[in-house]
C-alpha cells in the first residue's frame, strides 16, 4: 500500500505522527508537505495529494488541517476524489464501506493523535461493500460530468 499525505502548518505535527505510524506498519508514504510550521495555504497541499491519487501514484490520500474542513473542500474539487472529513472511528468505516472514499481528511484541532491513528488504520483497512452503495457512489461521480 502507498499513501500520499499532506497538511498545512496547523496539521504539520499530526501529519508527522501519522507518517511515523504508517512507516512502522511498512506502508510507503509520500509526504507532500508542508515541511514546517510557517503559515501556508492548505489548497496547495490538497492538490498535490489528490493528484497523486488520481494519477495512480498512491492507493489513498490523507490530508490534515486545523479543522479538516478546508482540506476536504479543496480535495473534493479534484475529479475522481471522494474526500471525507472523519472525526470518529465509526465514520471511517462507513465512509469506506458506503462512499468508497479515497482521501481521508482530519482535524488537527479536534482529533487527538491516538484517535487520528485509529481512524487512519480503520480507513485503510475497510473495504468498499459495493452493492446498493455502488449505484449511489456512481451518481455522486456523475455530477462531475454534468
Amino acid at each position: 500500500m502507498k499513501i500520499a499525505i499532506g497538511s498545512d502548518h496547523a496539521g504539520y505535527k499530526l501529519k508527522n505522527e501519522i507518517i511515523e505510524f504508517l512507516q512502522e506498519k511498512n506502508i510507503e508514504v509520500i509526504d507532500e508537505g508542508t515541511y514546517g510550521l510557517e503559515s501556508v495555504d492548505y489548497p496547495d497541499f490538497a492538490v498535490k495529494v489528490c493528484n497523486d491519487y488520481v494519477t495512480g501514484k498512491v492507493d489513498y490520500g490523507i490530508l490534515v488541517c486545523y479543522t479538516g474542513i478546508g482540506m476536504s473542500m479543496a480535495a473534493n474539487k479534484t475529479k475522481g476524489v471522494r474526500a471525507a472529513l472523519v472525526g470518529i472511528k465509526e465514520d471511517a468505516v462507513l465512509t469506506r464501506e458506503h462512499n468508497n472514499a479515497n482521501v481521508l481528511c482530519l482535524s488537527a484541532k479536534n482529533t487527538s493523535t491516538n484517535l487520528a491513528l485509529e481512524i487512519v488504520e480503520t480507513f485503510l483497512n475497510t473495504e468498499f461493500t459495493a452493492g446498493r452503495h455502488e449505484r449511489r457512489v456512481q451518481k455522486v461521480m456523475d455530477i462531475e460530468n454534468e
